[in-house]
């Protein structure tokens, strides 16, 4: 039996800031997922991402993708938010490929009071979580760019949404059949540990990002250890739903 889960397609070239077209109600995984861009917009962003450690998230690197797409320069008015729109290109590709990758066959060893089912779980949003991160590397001086257009008022629902998708995406594709009130108290933790694992990435100086991921283990860990002694699940939201609201407040958002 087909696997389903709800699906929103994204518009880039919506005469508004950010535009969301629902496709159908419901997608399956055993399919490929249709493109949420047309082929020119596809084509200009791939090549725009290209000019981003050069250039930045800026209209200069938005205008040479354009032109190295084929495009004259004014088709970078097809994207209303400008720059945002290669931030918001990355975060979807990324996120999307790691359904195409799936997960890591280099995993950390697991404590030896975690067993069975919930061990490869959490062994697999580990690895997902660190593949994602990964995936920044070639652009990591320019993150922080990044982060500042995310942390944009205009931007907030959109870089939140995108977040909440991520996280969904990680626990779906390491294996989480979570159906009790924890399908949201996960999702929420895992929000708020990529958060603050990915603005920690971008001051990382170490060989291969190592402080990084000692970085996310800890997060990792510490929460899994919080929520055996959290027992109420409301409270257990409450500390990870601060903990993003931190991370957000790091990059700059009066929240």
């Amino acid at each position: 039996m087909s696997r389903y889960r709800a699906l929103t397609r994204v518009r880039f070239s919506s005469s508004r800031q950010t535009s969301i077209q629902q496709v159908r109600p419901y997608h399956s995984y055993e399919h490929d997922l249709p493109s949420p861009l047309s082929p020119a917009e596809n084509a200009i962003l791939a090549a725009g991402i290209s000019h981003v450690p050069t250039h930045g998230f800026t209209a200069t690197a938005l205008i040479n993708g354009a032109r190295d797409a084929g495009y004259i320069d004014v088709s970078a008015n097809l994207f209303p938010s400008g720059a945002f729109s290669l931030v918001k290109y990355h975060l979807v590709t990324q996120r999307l490929a790691l359904a195409q990758n799936g997960t890591s066959s280099t995993t950390k060893e697991p404590p030896e009071h975690r067993t069975g089912e919930s061990t490869k779980v959490l062994d697999n949003v580990r690895a997902l979580t660190l593949k994602r991160l990964r995936a920044n590397e070639p652009i990591i001086h320019r993150w922080q760019e990044a982060l500042a257009l995310l942390a944009m008022p205009k931007h907030i629902p959109e870089s939140l949404r995108e977040l909440a998708l991520l996280s969904d995406e990680i626990h779906f594709h390491a294996g989480d059949k979570s159906v009790d009130t924890s399908w949201y108290t996960k999702r929420a933790g895992l929000s708020a540990i990529y958060a603050s694992t990915e603005l920690f990435m971008t001051q990382d100086r170490s060989a291969n990002f190592k402080e990084t991921e000692n970085f996310l283990d800890r997060r990792l860990e510490g929460a899994q250890g919080l929520r055996s002694m959290v027992g109420d699940t409301g409270k257990w939201a409450g500390v990870q739903a601060m903990g993003l609201v931190s991370g957000l407040r790091s990059k700059g958002l009066r929240i």
